[in-house]
């Protein structure tokens, strides 16, 4: 019965330079039997106080998830992802990547 099957949560992290990975990781991760929390906003082009606001908002997403699941594209890690990583480290949250580093 599927409404006693526990489901993965997990939270995807990386550059929003790769939209179409997030997307493709997403549906994938989906399909795999998983709940995926993703970025929904891919715009550059934000004040400071909003990409701060953005960065807190996910270290709440990777909180509620079981892991994260890093989009790293041709081994790209920017600043952000990186400190993400590190917040999920330190909460105790198991990291995966898209390619293996």
């Amino acid at each position: 019965m599927v409404s006693d099957i526990e489901f993965k949560i997990v939270t995807l992290c990386g550059s929003i330079r790769f939209k179409d990975d997030f997307i493709k990781a997403q549906n994938e991760l989906t399909l795999q039997g998983n709940i995926v929390i993703s970025i929904e906003f891919f715009e550059t082009a934000v004040s400071e106080d909003i990409k701060l606001m953005l960065d807190e908002m996910h270290k709440r997403k990777i909180d509620m998830a079981h892991e994260i699941f890093v989009i790293n594209k041709s081994g790209y890690i920017g600043s952000s992802a990186r400190n993400e990583i590190n917040y999920a480290l330190k909460t105790g949250k198991p990291v995966k990547y898209m390619e293996s580093n």
